[in-house]
Order: C-alpha cells, then structure tokens, then sequence
C-alpha cells in the first residue's frame, strides 16, 4: 500500500495529539506501519499544535512533505488556513468552524481574518465541520477532537478498524461511551 499522509492542526488544549495517538493505535493494530510526529508551539498557552500520522506498507520518516498530505483536519479555522501547504493537489481538507483568538489578536496587536473559510476553499477541496457545536450537544464540548478523529476515519477509509474498541482502552472509563457516541457522530458527518 502506498504510504498516506495525514495532517491535525489545532490549538493547545483541542486534543489534537490525544486524536493523533488514537488515530496511530487503531492503525498499528489495523497492521499498518505507521509514524508519528507531533510539533508542540507554546502548546499549553493556546499556541499551535500540529500531529502527523504516515501510514502503509513499508514508512522510513515521520515527516510529512510541504504538498504530499492526503488529508488535514484542522481543529480551529486559522489553523486551516496556515497549513494549507502540506495539502497535496488532490488532498481534502476538513476545518472546525471554530475560532480561537491568539494572544496576539486578544491584546490588540492583531486581527482575527474574515473569511478564513471562504479563502481555503478557493484554494482546496473542503468540508466544513461544527464539531466543537456537535460535541456540544453530545453533552462535552471536548470530545470534538473524536468527532473530527471520526470524520479523518471515514474520509480515509478506515471504518474496518474496531475504533470503539480503541477508544474504549485510552479513554477514561467515565467518558469511554461518550466518546464512542462522538466517534460515530463524526463518521456520520462526513
């Protein structure tokens, strides 16, 4: 199998890496070969957060090339928008249409862009999300990152991977159901 690169951009705190880690579980228990990298920007202060999963047959490095990625799943708009290089030309994108001000628009400094949507989609194939809404009426807002873990699943073709059993070891027993709830909502949505 050809090695598929996947992108999560987000914000410290989304639980960007937590999907990450899930994601990666589910495929080395698939029997994929797979690596991951995780870049941590002032992660615990809101900055940003980038992991990236490689998987297939035979995969030498954790890096994923400018233009090579199959799919990004951005967590926060801007997020999106920065990252828009990794997208190969056929590559998908899917953005949390949610905003998370940097320090550096809370003090002034800088303005939060309009129209960030209408800006990536004039450059790639997007699916816009309101999962942090969706985790919302599930009852917690921060399973989000499950539901946009769900919606990286289905758009990569992975639903033969028993997720639910997944979730169910690396998530606290409190929250297993929940998340198995979020898991689906985010299949379902794409």
């Amino acid at each position: 199998m050809e090695t598929k690169n996947i992108v999560l951009v987000g914000v410290g705190g989304q639980g960007t890496i937590l999907a990450a880690k899930l994601l990666t579980t589910g495929l080395m228990e698939a029997g994929f070969d797979v690596k991951m990298s995780e870049i941590h920007g002032m992660s615990q202060r809101g900055g940003s957060v980038s992991s990236l999963v490689r998987y297939g047959d035979d995969v030498q490095s954790p890096v994923i090339e400018i233009g090579s990625a199959d799919i990004v799943v951005a967590f926060e708009k801007m997020e999106g928008l920065r990252s828009l290089e990794y997208l190969k030309p056929t590559g998908k994108m899917i953005v949390n249409d949610t905003e998370i001000f940097p320090l550096s628009v809370i003090i002034g400094a800088n303005t939060y862009p309009d129209n960030i949507l209408n800006e990536i989609e004039k450059k790639v194939s997007l699916r816009v999300m309101s999962a942090t809404k969706m985790a919302e009426e599930l009852g917690n807002s921060k399973v989000m990152n499950v539901i946009l873990l769900g919606s990286i699943i289905k758009s990569m073709g992975l639903t033969d991977i028993d997720w639910e059993t997944i979730i169910a070891q690396n998530v606290k027993e409190q929250f297993k159901d929940l998340n198995i709830k979020a898991l689906h909502a985010g299949m379902d949505a794409v």
